[in-house]
């Protein structure tokens, strides 16, 4: 069931024309913060400002034409939306967006303003139901992380880092449901063998670890504000790429990973958003467990959030 490098590399080539190779940087600043020396890849400067856009672009550029005629559908919690709803406005292919109430309003607005029509549903188990009904009406789904066709686009992520990165011991990717650290786990693995790949999720999405933890997916109740990492369950496919190719799922908590967003700006410089803060605080776990000579990579893997939701998160935790 696991993709390959080849596919990997099969996506590369697809969707180059149509998404950014995002920079990869040694961090000064936060090397200095965590002790270590720390790379970043910055999907936050990706086109729809998130490594979204790539799975989204290589989903579309699959369809026929009838499939593009009769239009796709996504569900999100906010980036995928995005992606799905500014990608298939430039590939000229009708999109519905559904998401959750929770979703960031900027987000509902992109996907809007993209030319998508964008349903709400009151929480994320509804949405992804939701979806199953408008599917009925003829749409493809562009799934956000149960495709091997965008978990292959998504692992391009990987294969860039791979091949613009000095050393590196440990590489650590945020986890939704799961389609980007598997795709970044079968190109790093391939490229870069002996790199340990860890995953972070918070404690309110934790969808993968309750997967490793029951030997397979497993619906998990829903509490975290990052909504963007808040997959109701994993995939089978994505369990599988993780229980067989990532080192270890860490959570960190939703305060944590807020305080790793004011950590980014003020020590990266890097405007993210807490789906990517939460690498700070799993960063620190990581080098507990490996001791000495760690070199981090970190995939910065979106930065969709805005300052009025910064502030919000951070007064409502009272970090400072």
């Amino acid at each position: 069931m696991l993709i390959t490098v080849e596919d990997v590399e099969a996506a590369a080539e697809r969707i180059a024309e149509h998404v950014v190779r995002t920079p990869t940087v040694p961090s000064p600043g936060l090397s200095a913060l965590l002790g270590a020396p720390v790379t970043a890849k910055l999907e936050l400067l990706q086109r729809t400002g998130s490594f979204k856009a790539r799975g989204a672009t290589a989903k579309l550029l699959t369809l026929g034409e009838a499939e593009r005629a009769a239009g796709v559908v996504a569900v999100s919690g906010g980036n995928h939306g995005i992606a799905v709803a500014v990608m298939a406005g430039a590939l000229g292919v009708k999109a519905t967006v559904v998401m959750p109430r929770s979703a960031p309003a900027r987000a509902v607005d992109r996907a809007g303003a993209a030319g998508a029509n964008v349903i709400l549903a009151d929480s994320m188990d509804d949405a992804f139901a939701l979806v199953d009904e408008v599917r009925e009406q003829g749409l493809t789904l562009v799934h956000p992380f149960d495709d091997p066709v965008v978990i292959a686009a998504q692992g391009t992520v990987g294969l860039e880092f791979a091949e613009d990165a000095g050393e590196l011991t440990d590489v650590l990717v945020s986890i939704g449901g799961g389609g980007l650290v598997s795709g970044v786990a079968a190109a790093l693995h391939a490229r870069r063998p002996g790199v340990r790949i860890w995953g972070v999720e918070t404690e309110g999405a934790r969808a993968m670890s309750a997967a490793l933890a029951s030997g397979g997916p497993t619906p998990v109740e829903l509490s975290s504000i990052v909504s963007t990492l808040s997959a109701p369950s994993a995939s089978r496919l994505t369990y599988e790429h993780v229980s067989t190719l990532v080192a270890d799922v860490l959570t960190v908590t939703d305060a944590e990973a807020v305080r790793g967003t004011l950590d980014l700006a003020e020590h990266a410089k890097l405007w993210a958003e807490p789906a990517a803060g939460c690498l700070l605080p799993a960063a620190r776990q990581v080098l507990e467990r490996v001791g000495e000579g760690a070199r981090l990579g970190l995939v910065v893997c979106g930065g969709n959030a805005t300052t009025a939701d910064v502030t919000a998160w951070a007064e409502r935790f009272g970090l400072r």
